[in-house]
């Protein structure tokens, strides 16, 4: 009898969210939400109304903000680390725009520069250090893919940040929440 393999069938039939044509390499600001495998809890937790990082929750904030070290064209507007996941919002500059002596700064450059290149970056840097912290080698850290959303003008830039700055806040009622997913289920 042959078994259907869940995870080939999930890939078959997940949908892209990735705006048709879009270059993604292109000069832009990107909200970002990448979430934990298995949305475990492993970055520390939420103490009204603040986010209190463990060591895990350290080590992803310092490969966060690494981000623009390892690609000068790219800056990083407001981030919240939750339990289980991180909000951001990442800018993408015109490459014009970056100084030969930042380049000079760099002990590596990525040869894209796409804000899919960015994320897997900075996903195999936190999930590097985790496992060797934890001694566990080869363990997923991340949920294989990430949402993004182009921003697209002013007030989607200050909805996007007022929606990052307060999600701490919003712990208690977000769907990223395990404790809030488990009392649905009953």
């Amino acid at each position: 009898m042959h078994r259907a393999n869940p995870q080939a069938m999930d890939r078959q039939h997940r949908h892209s969210i990735r705006l048709e044509g879009y270059d993604y390499s292109r000069e832009g600001a990107y909200f970002i939400t990448v979430c934990t495998h298995h949305r475990s809890c492993l970055f520390g937790s939420i103490s009204d109304p603040h986010m209190i990082p463990n060591d895990l929750g350290k080590i992803t904030i310092s490969e966060w903000l690494k981000t623009v070290r390892l690609r000068p064209n790219v800056c990083l507007d407001e981030y919240a680390l939750m339990p289980n996941h991180l909000h951001g919002i990442v800018v993408i500059m015109n490459q014009a725009s970056v100084s030969p002596i930042d380049i000079g700064r760099r002990s590596f450059q990525s040869p894209s520069q796409t804000i899919g290149a960015i994320v897997r970056g900075w996903k195999a840097a936190v999930t590097r250090r985790i496992n060797d912290l934890r001694g566990t080698p080869g363990t997923p850290v991340w949920q294989r893919n990430y949402y993004e959303h182009v921003i697209r003008n002013e007030q989607d830039m200050a909805d996007v940040r007022a929606y990052i700055v307060n999600n701490p806040a919003l712990w208690a009622q977000d769907q990223e929440d395990p404790n809030l997913m488990m009392s649905a289920r009953r």
